[in-house]
């Protein structure tokens, strides 16, 4: 099949049934598509909707992003996950705020903390309407599929031969709305479950459908068992408040407000005894799970008085915050859900 042909049953498709109406489908406005590809990496449409149109309010420009503290932004991106992403996100629009313009070029984009090839190349061609190629997971799915690629893509040399085939099928002229129909094919009709071959415009000439390999590319590494970890977390109350820490900027949770998590048992027990805390009031657990481990976490939560929260929070290097101020300064899910079940 040419490569005239492919783009033009995707655009034929795209023109019918893609995706016109997402918030951040605007001609001129760079901005607004960089927020929303650093929001859709490893999560989907339906959730980033959820939290695109608040951050955009808050920070409706590069600037107002960029100017911003960390813990201004932190909040608006509480409970999205893989907060590296914002991070790079909120550091790379400073750079642009203080250059006074966006990147012009492909390798400019690549510049900036947090961007890669694929997304430098959405930002070429959603952002600003010049020739970009990308290669996201949808596209992956969708190629290696259409040629039937048995290939492990996570090694590079297959990535690259991959990059090259995507290179090969893209055009130029349409080229924003080419990169969008084959995100939206992806994730509307060419699904990693169940895909919707009935309805693929790519259907006839696939050759994983002729083969009947539809659910079984593009190859998977059998995965991994995920490990369970368990921690306990240290809850001090007074009055209505609770002693809360500001996460270190880089690791887990970074830069976001969390109760102390203590992952060895021992180490909690010696840190209660030389904090003086006694007077155990309740007890709750939850588990959260994240992409490489599952956290199964104990919050023991302590009661005292007025007159200790200074020493306290000096020891701890914490701040005594009621759980609604917490909440709006920016969580981590699993700290949200500690609140509620403690709460009950």
């Amino acid at each position: 099949m040419s490569q005239f042909s492919f783009s033009d049953a995707l655009l034929s498709w795209f023109d019918v049934y893609g995706r016109h109406d997402l918030p951040w489908q605007v001609a001129d406005d760079p901005y607004k598509v960089w927020v929303s590809e650093i929001m859709l990496q490893q999560t989907q449409v339906k959730t980033v909707l959820q939290y695109f149109d608040r951050f955009i309010a808050r920070f409706p420009t590069v600037k107002d992003l960029g100017l911003a503290s960390w813990d201004d932004v932190a909040p608006y991106w509480a409970g999205l996950g893989y907060y590296a992403r914002a991070r790079n996100l909120h550091k790379a629009a400073g750079i642009v705020a203080h250059q006074g313009h966006f990147p012009a070029t492909l390798e400019q984009w690549i510049e900036l903390p947090g961007i890669g090839p694929s997304t430098a190349g959405a930002l070429m061609s959603l952002g600003l309407r010049q020739y970009g190629v990308i290669m996201d997971g949808n596209v992956k799915r969708v190629l290696a599929r259409f040629f039937a690629i048995e290939d492990d893509l996570s090694k590079p040399v297959h990535e690259r031969a991959m990059w090259q085939l995507a290179e090969q099928l893209c055009p130029v002229e349409r080229n924003h709305d080419y990169t969008q129909a084959i995100m939206d094919l992806g994730a509307t009709v060419c699904t990693p479950k169940k895909p919707l071959c009935l309805y693929c415009p790519m259907q006839p000439h696939c050759k994983a459908h002729q083969q009947g390999l539809e659910t079984e590319l593009p190859f998977k590494k059998p995965k991994k068992a995920v490990s369970v970890k368990s921690a306990q977390v240290l809850v001090i109350q007074s009055n209505d408040q609770w002693l809360w820490q500001q996460r270190p900027n880089s690791g887990l949770w970074g830069g976001l407000w969390c109760l102390p998590v203590i992952e060895n048992s021992v180490e909690f027990e010696t840190l209660c005894q030389t904090l003086g805390l006694k007077k155990v009031i309740q007890r709750a657990e939850i588990t959260h799970s994240f992409t490489h481990f599952t956290w199964q976490l104990e919050a023991i939560c302590f009661e005292v008085d007025a007159e200790q929260q200074e020493h306290l929070s000096i020891e701890l290097n914490g701040t005594w915050l009621t759980t609604q101020i917490a909440t709006e300064m920016g969580l981590p899910t699993a700290m949200k859900k500690l609140i509620s079940v403690i709460n009950l």
